[in-house]
């Protein structure tokens, strides 16, 4: 009996040094652990790149967010000395209409869209037309006029084109408080350089024209409910400014305008419409953005004398939308491709 009891405590002392050495490793990992997490060392996971059979898994491809653009914070407009004609300014972007379009309350000088209808939410959103490189890159060159141009060219070319209207007067308080907006959106850009973000998206040309067609039908499905069948747009309830613009007829942006290029209306569809797409998040096939592009470039609108424009016909873009033309490819290709060919016959020439 006192052997049994013997080793019963033998192996009860046995099972407690088990358990200590068990608590000390855990312990031990647990400091481990912590340390990694820390020192922010990586930790071993498996590849998920490969299967066992060494199989690549596919992943659906989306779009870095990294180092995109960020607008100010409009909150803090308010520390600027002339943070009133700042705001002035912003409110000019996002309501002009109902200060300078056909009903306005200060004069008639646009066709009843406003500024951000093309420089969406005020100019600040990343791939969406925005401000960012405005003050950056201005005064510039620019091929279309042939000279260099300021700020306030660049939003005059926008009241004659783009809101088919009237240009402001550059000393005006309308004009001084749009730029003083655009200036204060691109403060933190140093002088010369674009952030990531700036402008429209790119897209890789189509190996054909794009289909007014094909065009049509996505835009039935895709944009009717907002812009309307017949591109009219649907007005706010005071009737002084769009809900959503139109996208073609008499109140809709010009000939002259820079969505008139197939490639820069792509884009912009491409990384903004539907309603709620962002770029890295899109709703449409790169196809289906040009198709649907071609769909409304092809309807009526308002004309602008372009006798002046492009005074150098080499300068033209590839998709530019009317002759004459440095090369021998037609007006129609130059509208609605295929693009790839002019690009290409460019490079040959200037090798």
């Amino acid at each position: 009996m006192d052997e049994f009891k013997h080793n019963s405590e033998e192996n009860y002392i046995e099972i407690i040094q088990r358990l200590v050495k068990c608590i000390v490793v855990l312990l031990v990992i647990i400091v481990v652990l912590l340390v990694i997490q820390i020192t922010g060392l990586p930790t071993p996971q498996k590849d998920l790149s490969k299967k066992d059979s060494d199989t690549k898994i596919e992943t659906p491809e989306k779009k870095s967010v990294v180092d995109v653009w960020i607008a100010p914070d409009t909150t803090q407009i308010k520390i600027e000395k002339n943070a009133a004609q700042i705001i002035y300014g912003r409110e000019l972007i996002a309501n002009t209409s109902f200060y300078l379009g056909p009903k306005g309350k200060l004069q008639h000088s646009s066709n009843g869209m406003n500024c951000q209808n093309c420089h969406l939410d005020a100019g600040t959103k990343p791939f969406g037309n925005n401000y960012s490189a405005v003050a950056s890159t201005y005064p510039k060159f620019r091929e279309r006029s042939g000279t260099m141009e300021s700020i306030y060219k660049r939003v005059n070319d926008c009241f004659e084109r783009s809101l088919n209207g009237k240009a402001l007067d550059t000393l005006g308080s309308e004009m001084q408080a749009i730029v003083a907006y655009i200036k204060w959106l691109g403060k933190d850009v140093p002088k010369g350089e674009k952030p990531k973000g700036v402008g429209l998206t790119e897209l890789t040309y189509l190996d054909r024209p794009a289909d007014p067609e094909k065009g049509k039908t996505i835009y039935m499905l895709k944009c009717k409910t907002c812009h309307a069948e017949n591109g009219e747009g649907k007005f706010n309830d005071g009737q002084l400014t769009y809900q959503y613009p139109p996208i073609w007829g008499e109140h809709s942006y010009n000939k002259g305008a820079g969505l008139f290029r197939l490639s820069r209306f792509a884009g912009y569809v491409k990384s903004n419409m539907p309603q709620n797409t962002t770029f890295d998040s899109p709703q449409l096939t790169d196809e289906e953005a040009w198709d649907v592009s071609a769909f409304v470039n092809s309807q009526p609108r308002p004309e602008k004398n372009l006798s002046k424009d492009r005074p150098k016909i080499a300068g033209k873009p590839v998709d530019h939308p009317f002759g004459p033309y440095a090369d021998k490819f037609t007006e129609q290709q130059h509208k609605y491709g295929p693009f790839g060919p002019i690009a290409d016959a460019r490079k040959k020439t200037k090798k």
